[in-house]
């Protein structure tokens, strides 16, 4: 079955304007243009549409996208495995809230008090499964499985007190990271030994014996997964790169 431009907006959702963006930047590329200039999708255009889509939906950016299409490894059902993992995942951490969110509405109609720590257990088992879902793989397979279980019940275990301060430690680092990148300097300047050692007091807040050696390994995945320089550079570009430099360059 064929599809003209206007048929595929209306079946998907996706504007025709969309449509002709993700044509201009050759991520969906009409399967023919007749002579008159009108555009018409295949089924095997719908397909790759709705494989975009299920990455939008994850919050990849469309260079990812189509580096990620034309990979000639790509392997759709493997792939549509993943998407579905990262929904199930999504779905548990919604699910949480939820929990929370009446948790915290029954106590307050039985004029009840809820512990601070039971206040923000929900959000910390989110972050543990936000992480499990986007980085689990990899960091299994680099640092094992008992480390990352380590690093996961560390986090769980964290006091009221010590999870605000870890995830202060996180939105400080990004705004050191931006203004740095901002300002053009170098990575081996003070504002790079400081974005440094705010990191390594990140991942120190987190638990467990901290290792230099681990700490350059991890920040070398900052440059080389897209998952990790989009959550760096999401607002400015550079700043996952500048971070790994800092790094390598400061913690000896």
């Amino acid at each position: 079955m064929e599809y003209s431009i206007q048929e595929l907006s209306r079946l998907s959702g996706v504007t025709s304007r969309t449509l002709r963006w993700y044509d201009q930047i050759g991520l969906l590329k009409p399967s023919r243009v007749a002579e008159s200039g009108y555009r018409y999708y295949s089924g095997a255009a719908v397909d790759r549409l709705q494989d975009i889509l299920y990455y939008r939906a994850l919050g990849v950016g469309l260079a990812q996208i189509k580096e990620c299409l034309e990979d000639p490894a790509f392997d759709r059902v493997a792939v549509l495995r993943g998407h579905l993992s990262a929904l199930e995942a999504e779905r548990m951490r919604l699910e949480r809230l939820i929990r929370s969110v009446r948790d915290t509405i029954g106590c307050e109609e039985r004029k009840e008090t809820m512990n601070d720590q039971q206040k923000f257990e929900g959000f910390k088992k989110t972050v543990i499964t936000e992480h499990e879902r986007r980085y689990g793989r990899e960091a299994r397979e680099k640092y094992g499985d008992r480390m990352v279980d380590a690093a996961q019940r560390a986090v769980l275990d964290m006091t009221v007190e010590q999870y605000q301060e870890w995830t202060g430690l996180d939105q400080e680092l990004r705004k050191q990271l931006e203004a740095a990148v901002q300002a053009g300097v170098s990575p081996e300047s003070k504002e790079g030994k400081r974005a440094a050692e705010l990191h390594r007091r990140w991942i120190a807040a987190a638990g467990g014996p901290y290792d230099p050696v681990k700490h350059r390994g991890i920040v070398e995945l900052y440059v080389s997964d897209p998952r990790f320089i989009q959550y760096y550079d999401q607002n400015i570009p550079g700043c996952a790169r500048f971070l790994r430099d800092a790094v390598v360059h400061w913690v000896a």
